[in-house]
């Protein structure tokens, strides 16, 4: 699923807002099916990606925090 997702967890500076953003972005196009949704589907469509960019920041914070040899890999 979402190979088109990149790894955001490699190399020795963090991922942007901008880059994790993009692949929740990416994510929720594919679990939706839509490409651009409906207006009707928009703001859940939006705040999904929101949700999913939120929770993907926590996860690599707590992943540097607690390997952060990882990070410069």
């Amino acid at each position: 699923m979402c190979r088109s997702i990149k790894t955001l967890r490699v190399g020795p500076v963090p991922a942007t807002e901008d880059e994790i953003e993009a692949a929740a972005l990416q994510f929720v196009r594919k679990v939706s099916g839509y490409r651009k949704p409906s207006a009707a589907n928009e703001a859940a469509f939006e705040a999904a990606v929101q949700e999913i960019a939120a929770s993907s920041q926590r996860l690599l914070d707590a992943v540097t925090a607690t390997h952060p040899q990882a990070a410069t890999r």
